[in-house]
């Protein structure tokens, strides 16, 4: 089982931004992870006093990272990854808070070389969000 801990040690984010709480299954092209944060009132993305849409976007990035982390085996240190663009987003309710729990799945669509393609959705008892996003592998070692 892959919980919060074990995927706080293997993504840049630290503390109340680790927004997953477990990896519930995986293979080499998907990712189904599952999260709590975004009822809790310290959840660092919330503003205005509601967790808004767009946010899952970032529960889906942190979906592919883990991914990555996971195909890159236990013993290698992760890719460094970037969100490079998102598109065809769509947005089938108005907040995430309201959920009990989010399932974020991702599926790597493409992957050449160090950029991927990903496709992602956000459900809680019907899709919340989906859309496609690109990541740059190693893009620090090409500045």
């Amino acid at each position: 089982m892959f919980d919060r801990e074990w995927i706080a040690a293997r993504i840049p984010h630290a503390g109340s931004m680790c927004l997953l709480d477990r990896v519930l299954n995986w293979s080499q092209d998907t990712i189904h992870c599952r999260a709590s944060s975004q009822s809790l009132a310290d959840n660092p993305l919330r503003a205005g006093g509601r967790l808004g849409p767009a946010n899952a976007i970032e529960y889906a990035a942190q979906a592919m990272a883990v991914h990555g982390a996971l195909r890159a085996g236990a013993d290698a240190a992760p890719r460094a990854g970037f969100l490079t663009s998102v598109r065809e987003v769509e947005f089938h309710s108005d907040r995430l808070d309201l959920a009990a729990q989010l399932d974020i799945h991702a599926e790597c669509l493409s992957g050449e070389g160090n950029h991927l393609m990903y496709a992602f959705r956000i459900e809680s008892g019907g899709t919340l969000v989906s859309g496609r996003a690109s990541v740059m592998l190693d893009a620090d070692n090409k500045l």
